[in-house]
């Protein structure tokens, strides 16, 4: 079975990145949209991740439109807003579908590792998972839970 390294996404450049580059990392994995009423989370996920990169942290971003069409812009659009508004520097990733047979083979294997409340699909943006330093997904947080929230339990894993 595959493991949390074994993927690859491309990066909102365009580049494909193998996540095997964070081995050993505690990373945060989140859904994204520009237009959500959650998308004040990026400055909580932004302080988190250049807070606790220093140790061995990273929140990894992938846009997504699946959810009331919250993310419509292209990848110049998506890196300008995140920049311009949140000063985002973790990675973003290119825009994906998190949901469905054209789900991204990364949140298929999140989805099944860390089922939700309802199932392994996932609800809304900004649903989180934790994943420790060995690549072992160990946490799934709602949409509605502050990136702040989980805090202690980051580094716990750190």
């Amino acid at each position: 079975m595959a493991g949390i390294y074994d993927f690859s996404a491309q990066s909102l450049a365009g580049e494909e990145v193998a996540l095997r580059q964070f081995e050993g990392q505690v990373l945060l994995i989140v859904n994204t949209a520009s237009a959500c009423g959650f998308t004040p989370q990026y400055k909580g996920l932004e302080a988190l991740h250049r807070e606790l990169a220093p140790r061995g942290f990273a929140v990894l971003g992938f846009p997504c439109n699946q959810f009331g069409n919250q993310e419509p812009g292209t990848a110049a659009q998506i890196e300008q807003f995140c920049s311009r508004n949140y000063a985002v520097t973790f990675p973003m990733f290119a825009k994906i579908d998190v949901n469905g047979s054209n789900a991204h083979p990364l949140f298929k294997y999140l989805t099944h590792a860390r089922s939700g409340l309802l199932g392994p699909s996932i609800k809304w943006n900004f649903t989180k998972f934790l994943v420790d330093r060995s690549g072992k997904v160990v946490g799934r947080y709602m949409p509605n839970v502050p990136p702040e929230n989980l805090r202690r339990e980051i580094e716990a894993l750190l």
